[in-house]
């Protein structure tokens, strides 16, 4: 048996998978915020659930907000604060007395995608985070890739490709960097830019609705936006050539994704012919917490 953690900001959601990948069970507690002592603990509690429930022990695989770094074993670039600097693999080992692996959420819904979703007859397959941040996965032969500073599939800051006169510098990004394709294409990045261009929608779900209302802004930010997604992932498709790239997260719902961004990728990869395909999730939601337990492949 396998049991994926998503560790996330509010919740810490559990579930136990069988050796063909079927769902055995699933837990979801809140997550005791700004307590790294209680997130421990917590975790347990989602594991010994699991374990109870389905009367049988499996390896832990934890998906986080962020990365182990491999220089010093503590935790890095995670939106939940308090995990910061802190050993949590050591501890969790610790904890659940056996070892555990651990990696960002977003190589988590690669795996997963990869592994029995949308990608699982795929070599290379690139994982799409695009919600409130922008974040990627590389996943080979059902093997992530977390490269030797643990930030494989980071595409989210490196600059827009390919930008034009009023992209140029762009905004500032978290990262402390400007023009961070996270900027424009996330789910906050298009709000923002749609705001700018003066729409009156507060969120991306009203930005959407709007958009199926024939409202111009909004039809005009869709489709600056498809552009800008579109010479992003040119520029993966360049460097590692993925047989498919799966979406994931908010702005992964919008089926016009899938029919005109690799149109307009074309102008951009190079090659006479692009042969990667553009999918939507299986998963959806899941992909994550089912990733998490996929860390630990099959023997």
């Amino acid at each position: 048996m396998r049991i994926g953690i998503d560790l996330g900001g509010t919740k810490i959601e559990g579930i136990a998978l069988g050796e063909n990948g079927n769902e055995l069970c699933r837990y979801r507690i809140a997550t005791p915020r700004n307590d790294y002592p209680a997130t421990l603990l917590a975790i347990k509690e989602v594991v010994d659930h699991l374990e109870t429930k389905t009367t049988q022990s499996g390896s832990v695989g934890i998906g986080i907000p962020g990365a182990i770094s491999p220089h010093t074993q503590l935790v890095k670039n995670a939106n939940s604060t308090w995990l910061i600097g802190e050993p949590l693999e050591a501890d969790l080992a610790k904890t659940l007395s056996r070892p555990v692996r651990i990696t960002n959420d977003a190589n988590c819904f690669t795996v997963s995608e990869a592994t029995d979703g949308a990608a699982k007859t795929a070599e290379v397959v690139f994982g799409v985070i695009i919600g409130t941040g922008t974040g990627g996965g590389i996943c080979i032969n059902k093997h992530i890739v977390t490269g030797a500073n643990a930030i494989g599939g980071e595409w989210g800051h490196n600059p827009l490709p390919w930008p034009t006169d009023d992209e140029r510098p762009g905004l500032p990004c978290f990262c402390g960097q400007h023009g961070c394709i996270e900027t424009f294409v996330s789910g906050t990045g298009f709000t923002r830019h749609y705001q700018a261009a003066g729409g009156q929608a507060k969120n991306t779900q009203d930005i959407l609705q709007a958009l199926e209302a024939g409202e111009a802004l909004a039809q005009q930010a869709m489709q600056i936006y498809e552009h800008r997604l579109a010479r992003a992932l040119a520029s993966i498709i360049n460097v590692i050539d993925p047989d498919v790239i799966v979406l994931g997260g908010g702005l992964s719902n919008i089926q016009s994704l899938y029919q005109n961004v690799p149109k307009l990728w074309e102008d951009f990869v190079f090659s006479d012919h692009v042969a990667t395909r553009l999918v939507p999730p299986v998963h959806g939601d899941s992909s994550g917490v089912r990733g998490a337990a996929w860390l630990w492949p099959l023997e």
